[in-house]
């Protein structure tokens, strides 16, 4: 009797302890994605108690290499750090879109994740939350600056300030009518369409009051006036707007330049449904807007408006239409070649005189 008893309680704390085990969701993120609020409502819920790791894009990678896809049920990748990675080191397992509540999300963004992270016909994302860059304008002075062409036009002469980084060559691009990730798998035509960015760059340095180097340095220009039209961050112009209602962040016409950070499931998730459940409880609206409110990134959620802060909302709604939004130019993951062809071009605009 005492040997069956001993052996129905083993049997039991085996449960209870593979029971813990099913119960908790590994987490590894950015900070302020997972805020505490949400992980406490999240475990009530579910029962799933959360354990968080932050974490950026290099860790993610090499923890997860480190492991072969181990140690984590759910990561937080940028979306244009996916496929290559996955391509070479095959450290993700593909997502099962059924399980997901995709409805809750914007349609565009779902597709334009699941293009950039596919990989022999599989794709490998969600997206949860993006930002942008694109124009920051005073409108007193520059009512309309509407285009990445602006940080060309003499009529701003003196006025002007952007970075010599690749997205001022991404976005100048399209406004010029390329399309500059499509010519990503031709690096023939890539360097030519570059070269032609690069003339227009050299020929407009006059035009140009400096080119800024970090972001609080750019936010001083606008302020005291000295710049009326920069190419720079959503966040930033925003920032800027509060203060003076003349500043403000504009999404060019040929479409503003956009990065998005996603769901991600490594290749040995041991708690793949808990890792489900977060991400879609993470992307329903009034969870997704209580995010937002509180860390400033918008999400990917449809229907978060009506949650969000009037100050919040009022950003979104005054800087992007839905047909802004959809036209977003997403970061896809790019190809060494195209990174040393522009950086031979921007080392060009910079030497010459």
């Amino acid at each position: 009797m005492k040997k069956v008893l001993v052996g129905v309680i083993s049997i039991l704390f085996l449960s209870v302890s593979l029971g813990w085990a099913q119960s908790t969701l590994k987490l590894l993120t950015w900070k302020g994605y997972a805020p505490k609020e949400l992980v406490e409502k999240f475990e009530k819920q579910t029962g799933i108690k959360v354990e968080v790791t932050y974490s950026n894009n290099e860790e993610m990678i090499a923890k997860l290499r480190a492991t072969r896809g181990g140690g984590f049920d759910l990561i937080q990748p940028s979306q244009d750090r996916i496929a290559s990675v996955q391509a070479k080191y095959h450290i993700y397992q593909p997502l099962d879109y059924s399980k997901i509540k995709t409805e809750n999300i914007i349609p565009s963004m779902l597709e334009a994740v699941k293009k950039n992270t596919l990989v022999q016909g599989k794709s490998y994302a969600v997206p949860f939350c993006w930002g942008t860059s694109g124009l920051i304008v005073n409108k007193k002075f520059a009512p309309e600056a509407s285009d990445y062409t602006d940080l060309l036009n003499p009529k701003y002469k003196g006025r002007i300030s952007y970075r010599l980084k690749r997205p001022t060559l991404i976005g100048l691009a399209f406004a010029l009518g390329y399309n500059p990730f499509e010519l990503y798998s031709n690096p023939q035509e890539y360097a030519k369409m570059m070269e032609k960015i690069g003339e227009k760059l050299i020929a407009s340095k006059s035009l140009v009051k400096n080119y800024w180097t970090n972001g609080d340095a750019l936010l001083e220009l606008l302020r005291s006036k000295e710049v009326f039209v920069a190419m720079g961050w959503d966040g930033g112009g925003w920032k800027l707007h509060k203060e003076n209602p003349d500043i403000d962040f504009v999404a060019p016409k040929s479409g503003a330049l956009g990065w998005i950070d996603t769901f991600a499931l490594p290749a040995k998730a041991k708690n793949v449904d808990a890792a489900y459940k977060w991400i879609n409880f993470m992307l329903e609206p009034e969870n997704a807007a209580y995010f937002t409110n509180k860390e400033g990134y918008f999400t990917a959620s449809k229907g978060v408006e009506k949650f969000l802060l009037p100050e919040i909302k009022d950003n979104l709604t005054r800087s992007f239409s839905s047909a802004d939004i959809d036209n977003i130019k997403w970061y896809p993951p790019v190809p060494a070649q195209i990174e040393a062809i522009e950086a031979k071009i921007l080392d060009k605009v910079k030497a010459a005189r």
